[in-house]
């Protein structure tokens, strides 16, 4: 997500999914329907206030470097694997084709 819009409506998704009304945040987080709804609708808002919204929705925030996103992409779809996607970054070695989490164990091994 790289705009306000993008962010409030990813939020407002997972709201629904929750089978959530934008009321029921008073109850949830301490968020008045009003300053709820003022997220939804894509205003500016504080970080403190974003996560807390996301805290209430089960929701995280990640920031990775932007040669590497398209690759934490590719690994958060679920059932979609393609282990050829390199960041831009020309020094960046090519993956080996193996497991997520096969990946992330051998980078614990190597520091």
């Amino acid at each position: 997500m790289k705009t306000l819009i993008e962010l409030s409506s990813g939020i407002g998704k997972r709201r629904r999914e929750l089978g959530l009304k934008q009321s029921d945040m008073l109850m949830k987080i301490g968020m008045s329907q009003q300053q709820y709804q003022r997220v939804e609708a894509g205003h500016d808002i504080r970080v403190s206030t974003l996560l807390r919204v996301l805290e209430g929705m089960g929701m995280e925030l990640l920031i990775a470097p932007r040669e590497q996103v398209r690759h934490l992409e590719n690994l958060l779809r679920p059932g979609e694997h393609d282990y050829d996607l390199k960041p831009a970054d020309p020094d960046w070695q090519d993956e080996v084709k193996e497991s997520s989490w096969s990946s992330m164990l051998k980078e614990f091994e190597d520091e």
